[in-house]
């Protein structure tokens, strides 16, 4: 590994993608730390520390999270690059649903290059509505329990808070980008993990302080624990690492076709249909439907009946939460995978250059196959998105963690978007590695592809 790390710096290409990516990351890391103008952040770090607190992981706390703190601070990437994320799965379920937008997905680069437009126009208009909206959010006192946010609330504040998170976010968008086309590994991607991997060593200080090595009468967590907790946390990221290249490979063989006096065809190869096939997209939308609802109580008075009847439903890591949680999972990985994963499609591109699958008529009967297949990988796929989903819970439970901060990196989100994240760089690395004949990570073998 250590060579590998040395051989990237030794091919003058590799080594300026390389640099270019850790310069823009850095920007984007300086970004976030730079406040909105009219922000009392002090009071409105308290109240996120407060809130985490007493609900634990709430929807606002998972924005932060996407962010790396940014909005706890309402830097001027508050808004991270979730606008931009939110509007690229509303137009890729449009290309499934649309007509028009599906035949504009066919069109091959020219038709790439407008539904990205169209995705950046619907990223402006998303930043500008959540910019007012949290504008709107910061200037109500009784939001905060009376602590006052923003000292000169008005109309002044919100256009210049509005403009600051849309040119912050557009930035971010510009940033990922550069990333995809001057340096390596996919831009957004990479900023979302950055953001995730910046509050590691916070996480790691707040585990030094429950087990105050200095001081043992301090200490919350034994050593034991400590040490369950570090295996705990290998065995969960090689789990991860397992699900997210295992893939069901059907096989399918092509017809020999003589062309002039060529022979086409003949030869043996499969389809892949990858395990994990929606990825983080169903943790996502199962989180913001359940955190939805408590997120909406904390603007009611702590006394309504509604307000007591959500928080006891929708309680973090309680039993109707949990299960409420994996079923949300197992429809998404489902929902989704049926609007990507169109098995008649495959099958017909089959069908189009001599393919086939052996022991199954080509056509109808295949796709029918094709479905049977994956909807059994999928099942699989669900139940291991959704233990990986309630580990912080389960953490949480069983090792007294008082922090969610800690527990988040022991599975859901977090886990899952950092261990793509490092697959899909070290893989495109690899690839640069081998075509100048230098060996990759894994000696003798190559990393498979994420898609």
């Amino acid at each position: 590994m250590v060579r590998s790390l040395t051989n990237i710096f030794k091919v003058p290409d590799l080594k300026k993608k390389v640099l270019i990516t850790l310069s823009l990351l850095v920007v984007y890391r300086i970004g976030s730390f730079v406040p909105t103008p009219g922000i009392d952040t002090a009071a409105l770090s308290r109240y996120f520390e407060e809130l985490t607190r007493a609900h634990g992981q709430t929807f606002l706390g998972m924005i932060n999270l996407f962010t790396g703190g940014a909005l706890r601070r309402l830097s001027i990437f508050a808004l991270g690059i979730m606008p931009y994320i939110s509007a690229s799965i509303i137009m890729q379920l449009l290309t499934a649903v649309v007509p028009a937008f599906e035949k504009m997905a066919r069109e091959g680069r020219a038709g790439y290059e407008k539904i990205n437009q169209y995705t950046r126009y619907a990223t402006l208009f998303l930043c500008l509505f959540q910019g007012f909206m949290l504008a709107k959010w910061l200037e109500n006192p009784a939001s905060f329990g009376g602590a006052i946010i923003v000292p000169n609330p008005g109309l002044a504040f919100e256009l210049i808070t509005v403009f600051t998170l849309a040119c912050g976010t557009i930035s971010i968008m510009w940033l990922g980008e550069q990333i995809q086309e001057r340096g390596i590994g996919n831009g957004i991607s990479l900023i979302i993990a950055t953001s995730i991997i910046s509050r590691i060593p916070s996480s790691l200080y707040y585990l030094w302080v429950l087990y105050s090595p200095l001081d043992p009468s301090k200490r919350q967590i034994s050593t034991v624990v400590l040490i369950v907790l570090f295996a705990m946390w290998f065995a969960v990221v090689a789990a991860v690492v397992f699900f997210t290249q295992a893939q069901r490979r059907i096989p399918v063989q092509y017809a020999r076709r003589v062309v002039g006096r060529r022979v086409y065809g003949g030869q043996s190869t499969f389809l892949p249909i990858k395990v994990d096939m929606a990825g983080v997209i169903a943790i996502i939308f199962a989180q913001s439907v359940l955190l939805f609802p408590t997120t909406i109580a904390n603007f009611f008075p702590k006394t309504s009946p509604f307000v007591g009847f959500l928080q006891v439903v929708f309680k973090s890591g309680g039993l109707w939460y949990t299960i409420i949680y994996v079923g949300l999972i197992i429809f998404f990985m489902y929902f989704y995978t049926a609007i990507v994963f169109n098995p008649i499609e495959v099958s017909n591109n089959l069908k189009k250059y001599g393919g086939f699958v052996p022991g199954r008529r080509p056509g109808k009967n295949t796709a029918e196959y094709i479905d049977f297949v994956a909807t059994r990988i999928v099942f699989v796929g669900a139940l291991y998105v959704a233990v990986v989903a309630i580990m912080p819970s389960m953490v949480i439970r069983l090792f007294n963690i008082p922090s969610y901060r800690i527990a988040s990196f022991f599975g859901g989100t977090t886990i899952l978007i950092m261990v793509g994240v490092v697959l899909d760089t070290m893989r495109q690395i690899e690839g640069q590695l081998l075509i100048r004949h230098y060996d990759g990570f894994v000696k003798g073998k190559t990393l498979r592809a994420r898609r």
